[in-house]
């Protein structure tokens, strides 16, 4: 997220700004001098004060509110251990240590949360404030404390803040972290007491991030200003159940009892029938779905379209925090059971893809009850938020779990028609209920807004005032009463409602078998995942727990739908006992990694927009080739099949690409790097660089024209120095990769769904997706070949311009690069702050939609953009010789030695040795810190 403008992007045009915008950049830059040279000179910035933030590791420390003494322990990478003996004692010693080492993170975050970035950085986070108080997480979070968590979960979130908060006791800024003491220079900013709420909301952002299709809802919607309902189907193909196998292969739900039982099932097998658009008439909105029938057409089409681009433009500004969308973002989770295993015990394998951030969104713990009792429960360990008690993706002395998003629909956008203070629902007009909210803005003056909510929730559209302006002008139409003065958008979605998810995440720490881990699973309302389970007795699972909505039929949430009509209400949830599971299924293993979770013989919608399985039939093809004549998967097999590079794409399309004849040496040079090519996207691999630009190139060739600008997504600058060279950049060079990066807006991400897209194109030879116009001096394209062949040309001499035109030298590597960036100071603001907190370039193998899924945006570049943020192998067999690695360090400090200290192995695909039992904490142990009451 960017810093306060005066220190960044400067002031608006004029004398006055100009001297404030070149007094705040020299503030700065004198700042990152005395840094970097304190460190090496002494001064007022000597190492003593860089290091006054570093945590005490050694020794002992007294902590008022504690019972007893607590032990905690760290390894070498500075992962701590936990031993306490009571349950109030260990929560708060997890809030102390994480705030030891993560509190400007944890700090930033909860000001992200609750919508009061301007507070820390300035004017220049008004809006993304705006934004995120109209969502309202923490409003929403205190509604989830004060009314719907148990009172144990209470008093562990409780115990947590008062560990949070001992820490702070009598500190200031620079003793906290450097980045406070960096702020201090522009603004008077002081941490405040952490509080259980402060916890609770972060759980609304990871929702936000993983809100299932609410992208394509926006973007189907759009697409219909310039295409008809068959483009729209052929962007939006069926799901491949006869290539691609769903979650559940032997469960099957029951009419008669209305609930998912296990058994013999197929899982589902066909074509399925897809989305489309439709035409319709009726009071809708401009669009539909299905094969044919439509919500209805009416002058709100127009209107509709408005809305949304303007939201989509609000939406992709909020900061990479708050999370990033696309077709290729996912999860990978499997479980093989132990017949299948060299322990004869189950493996249980997990790496959630996110956004890269620095540090990285987990922090690795353990959680230990010295003796488990009704007093002390937990013995955990796992990945933890920074800033939230509990583990969330682990294993105990029972159980392991690990977790997928699901991908369900848990989002819908309403269009409403507004009057006056009020807005149309069944034929009457209905007040907004209207809370006013101030923005503290660091160094200016507070901001007032006031947040309006419809009976479908808050009006996303108020907080663009070009959506306001559009949205007055759009008559409403001849349906509508006579006072109808204009439209908005209201979002409907099951995280604004309060829930119970904290109380899920304490009782999956204490489960000891499939039913504790089931019933605990049922709490997880939002965000829905998939949630893979492996145990100790030898029985692996899957279950899929959620606050799901039920639509009217005809209904599927695919689309906004009109907000006037009760028709599209939602009507309510689907039971716990209905939503799908597994256990210890015939095949001896369950493989999730965002796919479809049922068949089409499930009576319920879950979504219209499953990932299309690209990933997960290369797992299972993995698995099946290893079980396969009685063979045997190792921990370390677990390992190597997340690393798979494996493009399906590529598989696909590069049998075609070696018959053209290009009629170019300089291209058929290129072309070459294809012959005898595995498909496999090593960091090393000429070939896997040539085929990846010539992938974006078809992209952008075949449909990127076509596509309303309104959806092209927008690149983001993720360099910080041009490829071809080897030294750091200037502003200029940043520059022009970020004029790059939006003139290339115009194709699709290339996500799984364009692996589909085209894939079903493709005996269509002549089909209008593979027609480009002549464009200058270069050749249009007739049919699909014309259109390959051009594709291998730009592809060429776009890495001639990247790599050199000896292409001995390219890889995949050179343009496939890892920044990890600080999420605020280092995001925006001179060079040399970046310079000081952020870290790499890492040249990485993989790519989109494979299973080891360094993600890139076609839109934008090559850069990586998601990432496994972190992977685990759980062995069952012996909980000791479990691994696991984290995507940056413990530390949030930068110059700590544990701030990136684990990104080189990571990026190398090596696990670390992850400690669970006494005896095995004790051997890594380098540091050990008492705390005492």
């Amino acid at each position: 997220m960017p810093t306060d403008t005066t220190a960044s992007t400067g002031q608006q045009p004029g004398k006055s700004g100009r001297k404030k915008g070149r007094k705040a950049r020299l503030i700065v830059l004198v700042l990152v001098l005395a840094l970097i040279g304190g460190v090496a000179y002494g001064g007022y910035w000597s190492v003593s004060t860089v290091r006054a933030s570093f945590p005490q590791t050694k020794g002992s420390i007294t902590l008022q509110g504690l019972t007893g003494t607590v032990d905690v322990k760290r390894d070498g990478y500075g992962i701590p251990q936990i031993y306490a003996s009571s349950d109030e004692d260990l929560f708060m010693a997890q809030g102390y240590v994480q705030a030891q080492d993560r509190f400007y993170e944890m700090d930033v975050r909860r000001h992200m949360t609750s919508g009061r970035l301007s507070e820390m950085f300035g004017k220049g986070q008004v809006d993304n404030d705006e934004f995120l108080r109209t969502l309202g997480w923490d409003r929403v979070a205190k509604e989830e404390y004060d009314k719907k968590l148990s009172p144990a979960t209470k008093k562990y979130l409780q115990a947590y803040a008062k560990g949070v908060n001992a820490y702070l006791e009598g500190k200031g800024g620079k003793e906290i972290s450097l980045e406070y003491a960096a702020l201090s220079f522009t603004n008077d900013y002081a941490p405040e007491r952490w509080t259980p709420v402060d916890s609770l909301a972060w759980l609304k952002a990871m929702a936000w991030d993983l809100r299932g299709n609410m992208q394509d809802e926006i973007d189907r919607a759009l697409l219909t200003s310039r295409l008809g309902p068959k483009q729209i189907a052929d962007l939006y193909p069926a799901y491949p159940y006869d290539r691609n196998k769903p979650v559940i292969q032997e469960g099957q739900y029951n009419e008669l009892t209305g609930t998912y039982e296990q058994g013999e099932g197929t899982g589902g097998t066909g074509t399925g029938t897809g989305t489309g658009t439709g035409t319709g008439t009726g009071t809708g909105i401009g669009t539909g779905t299905g094969t044919g029938t439509g919500t209805g057409t009416g002058t709100g089409g127009s209107a509709l379209e408005n809305q949304l681009a303007g939201l989509q433009e609000v939406m992709q500004d909020l900061p990479t925090a708050v999370g990033i969308n696309g077709d290729g973002i996912g999860s990978n989770s499997w479980v093989v059971a132990g017949e299948h295993t060299i322990t004869g015990e189950p493996l249980l394998a997990n790496d959630p893809h996110l956004s890269a951030s620095l540090p990285s969104v987990w922090y690795q713990m353990g959680l230990h009850c010295r003796s488990v009792s009704a007093k002390c429960q937990y013995d955990v360990t796992g990945y933890t938020f920074a800033g939230m008690p509990g583990v969330i993706i682990g294993h105990n002395q029972d159980v392991a779990w690990g977790l997928t998003n699901s991908g369900v629909d848990v989002t819908d956008l309403y269009l409403e028609k507004i009057t006056g203070d009020g807005y149309q629902y069944d034929g009457k007009v209905v007040p907004f209920k209207t809370r006013e909210e101030t923005i503290e803005v660091a160094g200016g003056e507070a901001q007032k807004i006031v947040v309006r909510e419809t009976n479908n929730g808050p009006l996303l559209s108020d907080r663009s005032d070009e959506l306001v302006k559009a949205g007055k002008k759009a008559t409403v139409d001849s349906a509508a009463p006579d006072r109808g003065d204009g439209y908005g958008v209201a979002l409907r979605w099951t995280a604004l409602d309060p829930g119970r998810t904290m109380d899920s995440v304490f009782a999956m720490n204490r489960a000891k078998n499939w039913d504790d881990f089931r019933e605990a699973a049922a709490l997880f309302e939002v965000p829905s995942q998939n949630l893979v389970y492996a145990d100790t007795d030898g029985h692996i699972g899957y279950t899929l727990p959620g606050k799901i909505p039920t639509r009217a039929e005809g209904h599927d949430g695919s689309i906004p739908a009109p907000g006037w009509d009760p028709d599209y209400e939602w009507t309510g949830w689907i039971d716990q006992d209905a939503l799908p599971y597994e256990f210890d299924p015939e095949r001896g293993y369950i493989v999730t990694a965002n796919q479809a979770v049922v068949g089409e013989d499930y009576p319920y919608t879950l979504t219209t927009d499953w990932g299309y399985g690209a990933r997960s039939q290369r797992i299972t093809d993995l698995i099946q080739s290893k079980i396969k004549d009685g063979g045997k998967v190792s921990t370390d097999d677990m390992r190597q099949m997340q690393l798979d590079n494996s493009s399906s794409i590529a598989k696909l399309l590069v049998p075609h690409l070696l018959k053209i004849d290009t009629g170019d040496k300089d291209v058929r040079e290129a072309q070459k790097l294809l012959e005898g090519w595995d498909y496999t996207q090593d960091a090393d691999s000429a070939a896997a660089a040539y085929f990846n630009s010539v992938w974006r190139n078809v992209l952008k060739l075949a449909f990127g024209h076509k596509l309303p600008k309104e959806v092209r997504v927008k690149g983001q600058c993720l360099w910080v120095e041009p490829v071809n060279t080897t030294g750091p950049a200037d502003e200029a060079d940043k520059v022009r990769e970020c004029g790059q990066r939006e003139a290339d807006q115009a194709q699709p991400d290339g996500g799984d769904r364009w692996f589909e897209v085209v894939r079903t194109l493709m005996d269509d030879k002549d089909s209008e997706w593979w027609t480009t116009p002549k464009k200058g001096t270069r050749l249009g394209a007739d049919n699909r070949d014309d259109l390959f062949k051009r594709a291998m040309i730009d592809a060429r001499w776009e890495l001639t311009a990247k790599l050199g035109k000896d292409i001995d030298t390219w890889s995949w590597g050179r343009l496939h690069r890892l920044f990890l960036n600080n999420q605020t100071l280092g995001t925006d603001g001179p060079g040399l702050i970046q310079y000081v907190l952020n870290r790499g370039p890492w040249k990485l193998g993989g790519g989109e939609a494979t299973v080891n899924a360094t993600g890139w945006n076609a839109a934008g570049g090559y850069g990586v953009v998601w990432v496994p943020s972190m992977r685990m192998v759980v062995n069952l067999g012996d909980l000791d010789k479990s691994r696991w690695i984290n995507l940056t360090g413990a530390s949030g400090h930068a110059y700590s030695a544990h701030y990136v200290d684990q990104t080189d192995k990571w990026a190398e695909g090596e696990l670390l040795e992850w400690s669970y039992s006494d005896k095995a904490v004790e051997g890594s142990t380098s540091d050990t810190l008492l705390l005492r009451p």
